[in-house]
């Protein structure tokens, strides 16, 4: 069941990958993680072996194939000698509200070899080019709703919006008087327009959109200072402080990780 960790083929670079807007998945070697919090929904999967999962209210550390944890609560994951896939969702978007309606009231999920092996399932099904396709099943193995097939309808000055932040470097003016004027909306119509289109709105979307260069920036090899300028973030430290507040680890976890993934 095991995914070989790869650096090409995908969406992004060396083990990052941004299948839909509000989604950022990395693999590749696991590690072990302190008790921590960030304000992501987050998915681990041992694609071989076993994590140990532990809680700030559980006591000893449990076992389990795969965990899926609520926004704000602490946990720590030992993923030490195994091949993990880690998948970070915002709160604030579609997929996010099938994961709390599906979690309901619980704020941690440890599955067990059989539902693991099912998710498991779903991803070499898809082989290592495939797992942008991949992660709908797995969502769906779990309950979880997921994005439509076939993209929602889209304003068209938020396809120009959408476009235009492709297309630009990490220090274009994302300002919303500057994004509401190139969709040649009022600011106000603009937003919702936005979240509407896109299924989460601007400011989170934008975030996701920085990091998402970051990471691709970091897992190809940018030091720190490059990446944090590349995606335009104000300095290293900035991105730093932002990555450990959304994702629990730091840049240089993820550089870590990829430098091993290809020495792999």
């Amino acid at each position: 069941m095991l995914l070989p960790p790869r650096t090409t083929g995908l969406a992004a670079p060396a083990g990052v990958l941004r299948p839909w807007p509000s989604v950022l998945a990395t693999w590749g070697p696991g590690e072990r993680s302190t008790l921590h919090a960030h304000h992501c929904w987050h998915l681990v999967l041992a694609l071989d072996g076993d994590l140990q999962i532990g809680t700030a209210d559980r006591g000893p550390f449990q076992p389990g194939g795969a965990v899926l944890t609520a926004p704000d609560t602490a946990h720590a994951i030992d993923a030490s000698g195994t091949h993990v896939l880690i998948v970070f969702i915002d709160p604030e978007s579609d997929v996010g509200d099938g994961l709390a309606q599906a979690l309901g009231a619980s704020p941690i999920e440890v599955m067990g070899s059989e539902t693991a092996d099912r998710l498991r399932s779903c991803v070499a099904e898809r082989g290592e080019a495939g797992l942008s396709a991949a992660l709908p099943g797995v969502f769906e193995a779990l309950g979880i709703a997921v994005p439509p097939s076939s993209p929602r309808p889209r304003h068209p000055g938020v396809q120009r919006v959408l476009r235009h932040l492709r297309a630009s470097a990490g220090d274009a003016d994302t300002s919303l008087e500057a994004l509401a004027g190139i969709a040649r909306l009022s600011p106000g119509r603009f937003m919702h327009a936005f979240t509407e289109s896109v299924g989460v709105p601007l400011r989170p979307y934008l975030l996701w959109l920085k990091l998402e260069r970051a990471g691709a920036a970091i897992a190809g090899g940018a030091a720190l200072s490059e990446a944090a300028s590349a995606a335009g973030f104000a300095d290293a430290a900035h991105m730093t402080r932002t990555f450990r507040r959304m994702f629990g680890v730091s840049p240089s976890d993820l550089k870590r990780r990829s430098q091993l993934v290809q020495d792999g």
